[in-house]
């Protein structure tokens, strides 16, 4: 990718056009292109004449009149075979001269059918026939600007800064266009593409890149060819992304941006395969998703030493592992080189504490940067936009979710019932998520603490948590193994895996986002 700079001085500009050039911010041809023409001119030679409509003619000048207000001018139009008369209304002294009787040349103006005569209204002398001349609203002149847009705008020259062919091909038609039509939607595309495009590079010349000694040597193919299943093509673009971070001089900083179930944690693992013989390092948010990527980390990387950090685990040298999966445990314990950090469920932590994460290596060898997450938090999606971060998307899903959802009235509870019945009798579990935790005077919704007494009553094995239940962890591991029907808040939102979950009860689903 060139960048093509464009300059003041290679346009030969005066002092006074060169200051109104910098106020343009324009530094690029991409940069140019955006500058969509306002309106066109078209100096094609007019077939027929239309009410209130420019025309243009080959006429021959053949009577000039001058009144104290107008000035009337009788022409011959070559190209329409008709005579009418050109007005212009309070008319400059040099005018008359642009209008020398028997002369012949290109005039444009209004064409006006007043009591069955044709008027041309404003009449100019031309030049440039046969073209369509683009008219732009900039502090520059409007023949400085066309002058600009000539020399440097050429297919050429947005592509050689990145621009697919398309697009820079129908950038340039926007400016050189064969008819004088609006904009349609691929030229509107086009624009936004431009413009995107070129805020995004200039926003990567701001990024700060940081060297690192870690540099992976590996390749995840075979370890990807020994899985029982088949990675998704997101999965497999995600790998091959942060394959390419990490062989990088720079520390790499990456989010993957994935569904729940969308297959994370295997790109999480593919992560780790590639930044071997490094150690690496995984936090998340709770002791049951640590230890739910423990299970599947000996599973699935059964060749590598492997510890879990929480609270519980007992302090001593991590030296030997070559893979630390834990929570917040592993900010407050001494802590071994690491040549890769992960986090996941991102959005459940706070700068602070993904910041100290960075600092577990030297401070002149920053370790290589992954966060994991189905719904970034704000500051992390500016982040993301601003280019300050690299972004991977996993859209596809392993499998297909054959997801049905319906609204409950009050009057279908008792089939609601029914439906959790059933599915409790196929060894099958169920979870209802309530907006409160206890009864509010303001929120006319029922709680968990009001709703408790009756699952309890009609169900074995309910299961109840949420924010504030300091067991809550324990509960989700009990329910887990043995539960029929957990009552929670959004307290399970993190990606805890349910595998015999089959219903998911929301009560007062319009008080809860999308996530």
């Amino acid at each position: 990718m060139v960048k093509s700079a464009i300059s003041a001085t290679q346009l030969s500009l005066s002092n006074e056009e060169t200051a109104k050039f910098r106020t343009l911010g324009v530094s690029s041809v991409t940069a140019l292109s955006i500058l969509a023409p306002s309106s066109f001119e078209d100096r094609r030679l007019s077939n027929e004449l239309t009410h209130n409509v420019t025309c243009v003619i080959d006429a021959t000048v053949e009577h000039v009149v001058r009144t104290p207000k107008t000035l009337k001018i009788t022409f011959f139009a070559h190209n329409l075979d008709i005579t009418l008369e050109g007005v212009i209304f309070s008319p400059k002294p040099y005018m008359v001269h642009q209008f020398p009787k028997a002369a012949r040349g290109f005039f444009s103006g209004k064409a006006v059918l007043e009591q069955g005569r044709w008027q041309m209204m404003q009449p100019v002398k031309i030049t440039g026939i046969g073209t369509i001349i683009p008219m732009y609203k900039t502090p520059l002149r409007v023949d400085v600007m066309r002058r600009l847009v000539e020399k440097t705008l050429t297919v050429e020259a947005l592509c050689a800064e990145g621009l697919p062919q398309t697009i820079a091909q129908t950038l340039y038609e926007i400016h050189f266009p064969k008819q004088p039509k609006s904009l349609n939607e691929q030229q509107l595309h086009a624009l936004k593409f431009a413009e995107l495009y070129d805020y995004m590079r200039q926003l990567r010349h701001k990024r700060r890149f940081h060297p690192t000694q870690y540099k992976s040597k590996n390749d995840a193919a075979q370890w990807m060819k020994s899985l029982p299943f088949e990675l998704t093509h997101d999965q497999q673009n995600a790998i091959a992304d942060i394959a390419n971070d990490l062989r990088s001089p720079n520390a790499a900083r990456r989010m993957i941006v994935g569904d729940v179930g969308s297959g994370k944690t295997m790109v999480i693992f593919a992560s780790v395969i590639l930044m071997q013989p490094y150690r690496c390092l995984l936090m998340a948010p709770t002791t049951i998703l640590a230890n739910q990527l423990y299970e599947e980390a000996q599973k699935y990387l059964p060749h590598l030493k492997t510890v879990l950090v929480t609270s519980a685990t007992k302090k001593g040298s991590l030296d030997a592992y070559d893979f630390i999966i834990g929570t917040h445990a592993v900010l407050h314990r001494p802590m071994p080189q690491c040549a890769l950090v992960m986090v996941d469920e991102q959005h459940r932590f706070g700068t602070a504490q993904r910041h100290a994460l960075t600092k577990f290596t030297d401070n002149d060898t920053p370790p290589h940067f992954l966060q994991f997450s189905a719904t970034p938090i704000p500051r992390t999606l500016a982040m993301i936009e601003s280019a300050h971060i690299d972004v991977s998307l996993i859209v596809q899903t392993p499998f297909i979710k054959n997801i049905a959802t319906k609204v409950i009235h009050k009057n279908d509870f008792t089939a609601l019932l029914e439906h959790i019945r059933t599915e409790i009798d196929q060894n099958h579990q169920v979870l209802i998520v309530y907006p409160l935790v206890e009864q509010s005077e303001s929120i006319n919704y029922q709680s968990i603490e009001e709703a408790r007494g009756y699952w309890e009553n009609k169900f074995k094995n309910v299961y109840v948590t949420h924010g504030k239940d300091k067991e809550k962890e324990q509960v989700l591991i009990d329910f887990r193994q043995t539960g029929s029907i957990l009552l929670a808040t959004t307290v399970v939102e993190v990606g805890i895996s349910l595998p015999r979950l089959s219903t998911v009860v929301i009560v007062g689903a319009e008080r809860l986002g999308l996530s």
